[in-house]
């Protein structure tokens, strides 16, 4: 079986450390931070073999210069973005083979918060679930803000996502899954999993425990950002534009842009 750990680093950065049950070889995703990285390695025992980044953005690229260095890593990153020290230029379909975790990983382009991300995915198999780790592209009870791509980008990138298996784990890289699901209320106020989730996820959180991983049929029940063919968040999503909102893009341009009008962060 796969274990993977989550590294937390700055406020709610989450550096994933994926490795098998027992073994002491990992790879690392995202890894913004080293301090936090290397800590954790010495502190387990474990010996890093490769580097995955999901798009250039410096909360998850931060420490891979001092991670290279210390440790001599090959680095896979997105082929369309200033990746440092990137060995291995990734697009759509590329494979990643992780022959020290027995498993290999799938590239998925998935555009709208950078112009470059990527997202790599692993199927289920004897070794456990299927994975996602898709930096910032899903959020657990969200979605990245569009820094570089458009709506269609976005949409697009996340309908291929919800494409994948209900038991997928989803692996994103912040702790936003409280802040997400308040906005998620407001947009379909009368969805009984929502109010469902958020009250388990504000105990989990009082309680100082990761709401990180989710299963994706989770996120389809409850993040407005996949539910762009839910009736009550078309109805309140063409009241907040005040027009009729007629294709699955426009639906999700309006409630992205009805959550940046409510100025939270993410």
């Amino acid at each position: 079986m796969l274990t993977v750990q989550g590294i937390p680093a700055f406020d709610d950065n989450y550096i994933w450390s994926i490795r098998t049950n027992g073994g002491t070889d990992v790879v690392l995703v995202d890894p913004g931070d080293a301090e936090p990285v290397i800590a954790t390695l010495h502190a387990q025992g474990l010996t890093p073999r490769a580097i995955l980044v999901t798009h250039h953005h410096g909360d998850h690229t931060g420490g891979i210069d001092e991670l290279v260095a210390h440790y001599g890593l090959p680095v896979y990153g997105p082929a369309r973005e200033h990746i440092p020290h990137r060995s291995h230029p990734l697009g759509e379909g590329d494979t990643v083979p992780l022959p020290e975790l027995g498993t290999t990983l799938r590239v998925m382009d998935v555009p709208g918060h950078t112009r470059g991300h990527i997202a790599f995915h692993r199927a289920g198999d004897a070794l456990g679930p299927p994975m996602l780790f898709c930096g910032d592209t899903l959020f657990t009870g969200g979605c990245g803000r569009l820094f570089e791509g458009t709506p269609a980008q976005m949409q697009g990138a996340l309908q291929r996502i919800r494409a994948l298996p209900d038991d997928t784990l989803v692996y994103c890289a912040h702790e936003y899954t409280e802040a997400n699901l308040g906005f998620a209320r407001i947009a379909e106020p009368h969805n009984t999993a929502i109010i469902e989730r958020l009250a388990a996820v504000r105990t989990a959180r009082r309680q100082g425990l990761p709401t990180v991983p989710a299963p994706l049929g989770l996120e389809k029940a409850t993040n407005p950002f996949l539910r762009w063919d839910a009736p009550e968040l078309i109805k309140n999503a063409e009241a907040f534009a005040d027009r009729p909102l007629t294709t699955p893009v426009e639906i999700f341009a309006a409630v992205r842009h009805w959550k940046d009008t409510l100025d939270q962060p993410i």
